[in-house]
């Protein structure tokens, strides 16, 4: 595949003569025309590369060469100056791939074709940033970060609409970090034309997988919104739940326009079952977290840092609802046991903790 500079130009130019088809956005068409014209006239005439292409470098170097242009001229362009060097500053390949994506779902826009690909793509990158709301940046465009993971923001998707989003966030994009969670699969290249895997943080697997991120985020918000009423209120204080609690939860869900059949069963087969999905999200309160280990604590006296690795569990109960075993071998309980549990707790009181735990997961089954 060619260079991402190279698709780039020649998405623009396409989408220069979509607008000459359809006879319309002409502040548009002349804001991409001289955004290629820039690039040619950066162009050095000394080039050995530029020199067998130089009549049409010069021609298309003038503004007044953009303004009535035929099928032939555009072919010449892409088939002869598109792979041409430019001497514009060189820009950061995530913020070249991110406008590849824009460039060529506003291009779909313009012709009235599906761009389903594109938009889960957009709605991907756009979750990975959110999940940094810390860093400055990312923070001035958070409005904008969060409308392009709605549904009602595509629904009349137009150009402008577009244009704006890939201007305010392409210089981002290079901030979102490599992760294991997922991986999302890119068609662009780089220049040696190897295929390119772009890691984000919480996608779950494929693009697709970017609609059960959506539904998670949804229902954390509302949720969260919503945690003293009724059983959302019980998942939180710990205690078991029946068939029918499920059903509602699930039910009020969908009233709010959350989710459905599909995305219920993926949550229950990803946390074990959707009332420890809920609580995953919900967390539990903190009373209840404490009164699951007060007994073991009051029980005998134990030493400071035995104290606070339960106090860690109670903590990560409180913001997450649930704990798998396995979670006390990692950080930050090795901040307190390197070697595990077992060097600071006698066999019988891991074990204890290892029942609370389990028992506490259990309720939520």
């Amino acid at each position: 595949a060619p260079p991402l500079s190279e698709q780039i130009f020649t998405v623009r130019l396409e989408l220069i003569q979509t607008f000459d088809e359809i006879q319309a956005h002409g502040d548009e068409r002349a804001e991409v025309a001289g955004v290629l014209r820039e690039a040619i006239a950066s162009m050095n005439p000394d080039n050995f590369l530029v020199r067998p292409h130089l009549e049409l470098v010069e021609r298309f170097a003038d503004g007044k060469a953009w303004e009535s242009m035929s099928v032939v001229d555009l072919a010449a362009l892409g088939d002869r100056v598109a792979k041409l060097p430019t001497g514009l500053d060189p820009e950061g390949e995530e913020a070249k791939r991110f406008d590849v994506l824009v460039l060529n779902t506003q291009l779909s826009v313009l012709r009235g074709e599906p761009f389903e690909r594109e938009r889960r793509k957009v709605m991907a990158i756009a979750g990975a940033l959110e999940d940094m709301p810390t860093i400055p940046a990312i923070a001035t465009q958070l409005e904008l970060i969060q409308d392009l993971q709605a549904d009602e923001w595509w629904e009349n998707v137009s150009y402008p609409m577009l244009e704006e989003a890939r201007r305010k966030l392409r210089g981002l994009v290079h901030l979102i970090e490599r992760s294991k969670k997922g991986v999302i699969y890119s068609d662009f290249v780089d220049e040696l034309g190897v295929s390119v895997e772009i890691e984000l943080p919480g996608a779950g697997g494929a693009v697709a997988g970017n609609e059960f991120v959506q539904f998670r985020k949804k229902a954390e918000h509302f949720l969260k919104e919503n945690l003293g009423e009724g059983v959302v209120a019980k998942v939180r204080s710990g205690q078991p739940l029946s068939g029918a609690d499920i059903a509602e939860l699930q039910r009020i869900l969908v009233a709010a326009g959350i989710g459905g059949d599909e995305t219920f069963e993926e949550a229950s087969e990803k946390a074990g079952s959707f009332g420890r999905f809920i609580r995953s999200i919900v967390g539990l309160d903190r009373a209840a977290a404490k009164a699951v280990f007060a007994q073991f604590l009051d029980d005998k006296r134990y030493a400071k840092n035995q104290i606070q690795f339960v106090n860690l569990i109670i903590d990560e109960l409180t913001e997450r609802g649930v704990v798998d075993a396995s979670r006390v071998y990692e950080a930050p309980y090795d901040m307190l046991a390197p070697s595990g549990p077992e060097k600071i707790f006698v066999e019988a009181d891991i074990d204890r903790i290892f029942k609370l735990i389990d028992d506490l997961n259990r309720v939520s089954n």
